[in-house]
C-alpha cells in the first residue's frame, strides 16, 4: 500500500489556516513577512531534539506556502530544574518573540512567568504537558493517562496479573509524569495479584534511571516487571536489566520511541512501548504559534495521538 509523506499530511494539515490568511485583509488578520518562535522544553534531551525537528518542519511549510521567513529558537535547561526553565522563559518574554511554546516542568512553578507572557500579549502554547485550567492556553500532546494504562495493562498482561513491579518517575512536578505514574499505580490496583514495591525518580535523566532501575532490582530480587512515566526512564531501566543479566526475568514496557528504546525492543529487553508523537508536537505548537500571532483563534487541546510499538513493528 502506498504511503502518504509526513509532508504531505502536514501540507494538508495547513489548508484551512491558510485559506484564512489569504483572506486576511477581509478578516483583519494580522500580517508579517518574518516571525520568531521560542519551543521551551523540559530539559536538554533527545525526546525534545524530535520536538524541534517537528517544529522546524512547520517553519518551512509557513515559509513555502505563505512566504514569511519563520525562525525557531530552541531554548532547553541543561538541568530539569523549573528555576532554570523559568530564567529561560522570562529572558525569551524579554526579547518579545511572537510566540512561545514550553513543556511545563511545574504547573504551579511556571505560572507567574506564562502569567507575565499572557499578559504581555505574547502567544503562549503548551506541549507535552497540561495547560492550567484557567488560563487561556492552546496545549499539544496526548492522553498521558491513556497511554500509561497501555504499558500498565499490557504488563500485567504478560506477568498474567501475577508479580512484583516497579514504575520509574520522571520529574515528580512535571503533569504528564505525575499523570503517567498515578495513572500506572491505579491500573495495577486493579489487579491483586500485582504489587508495586518500588517508585523510582529518574528527573528524566538516563544516568540517574539506570542508577535507580539497578538499585530497586537489587533490593527487591522478585522483580517481575517495570513501566516508567518518561522517556529516559525506560531506557536507563534496559541498560540496568541487561547489566544484571535479567533480560527474560524482569520485563520491560517503555515510553516513547527513541532510538535507545526501539533498540531496546529489537534485542528483546523491553517488550513495547506506547509513544507519544514529538515531531507532531513541535509541528503544531508552531502552527498554533502562528496562527495566534496572525489572529486566528486556536483549539483548546490538540491530541497527537499514541503509537503502541512492539517486536512487529518496530522497523516501519
Amino acid at each position: 500500500m502506498n504511503k502518504i509523506p509526513l509532508s504531505a499530511l502536514l501540507a494538508a494539515a495547513l489548508i484551512l489556516p491558510l485559506t484564512a490568511f489569504a483572506q486576511d485583509e477581509q478578516a483583519g488578520l494580522s500580517k508579517k513577512d518574518s516571525y520568531r518562535f521560542v519551543i521551551i522544553p523540559k530539559v536538554v534531551h533527545p525526546w525534545f531534539d524530535k520536538v524541534n525537528n517537528g517544529a522546524k518542519q512547520a517553519a518551512a511549510v509557513l515559509k513555502a506556502q505563505t512566504g514569511a521567513d519563520v525562525q525557531i529558537i530552541y531554548s532547553a535547561p541543561q538541568q530539569a530544574d523549573v528555576v532554570l526553565q523559568n530564567q529561560i522563559l522570562e529572558s525569551s518574554i524579554a526579547t518579545r518573540p511572537d510566540g512561545i511554546a514550553i513543556d511545563l516542568l511545574d504547573e504551579k512553578g511556571n505560572r507567574a512567568s506564562l502569567e507575565e507572557a499572557v499578559d504581555q500579549g505574547i502567544p503562549v502554547t503548551i506541549f507535552d504537558s497540561v495547560a492550567p485550567a484557567d488560563m487561556p492556553l492552546t496545549s499539544i500532546g496526548n492522553d498521558f493517562c491513556e497511554q500509561a494504562q497501555i504499558a500498565a495493562r499490557r504488563l500485567v498482561e504478560l506477568l498474567n496479573g501475577q508479580g512484583e513491579v516497579a514504575i520509574m518517575m520522571g520529574v515528580p512536578s512535571a503533569p504528564n509524569h505525575a499523570i503517567r505514574a498515578d495513572c500506572h499505580r491505579k491500573t495495577f490496583a486493579q489487579h491483586p495479584g500485582i504489587k508495586v514495591v518500588a517508585t523510582g525518580i529518574d528527573n528524566d535523566d538516563i544516568e540517574t534511571a539506570q542508577k535507580q532501575a539497578a538499585a530497586i532490582m537489587q533490593a527487591h530480587p522478585n522483580l517481575k516487571g517495570w513501566v516508567a512515566s518518561d522517556a529516559a526512564g525506560p531506557i536507563g531501566i534496559g541498560q540496568a536489566i541487561k547489566e544484571a543479566n535479567k533480560a527474560n526475568q524482569v520485563l520491560l514496557v517503555g515510553l516513547d520511541d527513541l532510538a535507545e528504546m526501539l533498540q531496546l525492543i529489537r534485542d528483546g529487553v523491553a517488550d513495547s512501548t506506547s509513544s507519544t508523537k514529538p515531531e507532531m508536537q513541535g509541528y503544531w505548537a508552531v502552527m498554533t504559534m502562528w496562527q495566534k500571532a496572525i489572529g486566528i483563534e486556536t483549539p483548546k487541546y490538540i491530541d497527537t495521538g499514541i503509537a503502541v510499538i512492539n517486536k512487529d513493528n518496530v522497523g516501519e
